[in-house]
């Protein structure tokens, strides 16, 4: 198989979608792979590094486009490279298609069979390829917010962990799950008071007993969520909705009811985001002010540690992308359920149902048209 590896051109985007080990392992597999010149740099990949393990190292992204059957990206395509689209292209990458009806309909009417890195799931109820970029948005919300704190930067002027004397910040996590889990470590690794809020009362139960008494863990309804929120300081978004919109956990009322100068981090803002107010950011222009609370709600923070986010990428992608490239998607769909949950468009058909019922639109089960 061809395999196409564009740079990425979203703002501030400098991660690159497969690593020099990677084309290695699929060159010995007899494949061939197409890298666009300086893809890998941001993540301090260069191109001979690129040549050297067997790519083709092309300098125009329409090249790779087409050339490739298939293409390997980290972001979403950009309205730019929708012109690129073809039937039977295959398309792996994060897509985040539920607040992106444009998108959408250009992958349908273009018949591009669209893989999903969000949610790929085994069967274990794990989002593999998620996993690594939610570790790293999760551990890093943190390191933002308590930037934002500072008083320069717009914030109370607080400093997450306080002092001898002094109280430490209020930082409330919505969803116990991976973000959470890991914003919840750096939180509480600072010495702020931590709370996290979740409605699975089995997973606060597991976060009870891995944090104990340094975390504060509460059952969500919109009482619980007002009340956190009016003493919060800081804020993360951590809700997921597997492939669907992120539901608006935190209402516009409660914003206007927090303290000015708080800060909130959607990381949930590739799904539409779980703040009412959130609307999305770009490491360029990364914040805004509803009511004197600060939002930060960039759609690609891991892009902002290139390196550390390109190789944890990769480190699960590589499996997925290597089983697609040897069989096929069809054959590879048949044997493995987990890719299969990953195909969101396939021949102009949306065949993922959380992203057919956020936009309103109908779905075909993949096994139909297989």
């Amino acid at each position: 198989m061809i395999i196409g590896v564009p740079k990425e051109i979203k703002d501030h985007e400098t991660r690159v979608g497969l690593v020099p080990s990677g084309v290695t392992g699929l060159v010995e597999n007899g494949h061939q792979v197409f890298v666009q010149s300086g893809a890998g740099l941001g993540s301090s990949i260069t191109d001979d590094e690129y040549t050297e393990a067997g790519a083709t190292v092309l300098s125009n992204a329409g090249d790779i486009w087409s050339k490739s059957e298939l293409i390997v990206k980290v972001k979403e395509p950009q309205t730019s490279e929708s012109a690129y689209f073809r039937p039977g292209l295959t398309l792996f990458t994060y897509l985040h298609l539920a607040p992106l009806p444009d998108l959408t309909d250009k992958l349908l009417a273009n018949r591009v069979n669209a893989v999903a890195y969000e949610t790929i799931r085994e069967k274990d109820g794990s989002l593999p390829l998620l996993t690594p970029m939610s570790e790293v948005a999760g551990r890093m919300g943190v390191q933002i917010g308590a930037q934002y704190l500072e008083g320069p930067n717009g914030g109370r002027g607080i400093l997450l962990g306080g002092i001898p004397g002094v109280a430490p910040a209020n930082v409330v996590i919505i969803g116990g799950g991976v973000v959470g889990h890991n914003a919840a470590k750096i939180a509480v690794g600072l010495g702020a008071h931590v709370t996290i809020i979740d409605k699975n009362l089995n997973r606060l139960r597991e976060i009870d007993d891995i944090y104990s008494s340094q975390v504060v863990t509460l059952a969500s309804n919109v009482y619980t969520v007002r009340e956190a929120l009016r003493l919060a300081d800081l804020v993360i978004g951590a809700v997921l909705v597997p492939g669907a919109s992120a539901p608006k956990i935190v209402r516009r009322e409660m914003v206007s009811a927090m303290k000015k100068g708080s800060v909130l981090v959607d990381v949930a803002i590739d799904q539409g985001g779980c703040f009412e107010t959130s609307r999305p950011t770009t490491h360029t222009d990364p914040i805004f002010f509803v009511d004197g609370v600060l939002h930060y709600c960039v759609t690609n923070m891991p892009a902002a540690v290139p390196q550390t986010s390109t190789f944890g990428l990769t480190n699960a992608t590589i499996p997925y992308l290597m089983q697609i490239a040897n069989k096929g998607l069809e054959k590879a769909c048949e044997d493995s359920n987990a890719i299969s949950e990953g195909v969101n468009t396939y021949q102009g058909e949306i065949v993922y149902a959380a992203v057919a019922e956020s936009q309103g639109r109908a779905s075909r089960p993949l096994t139909t048209l297989l």
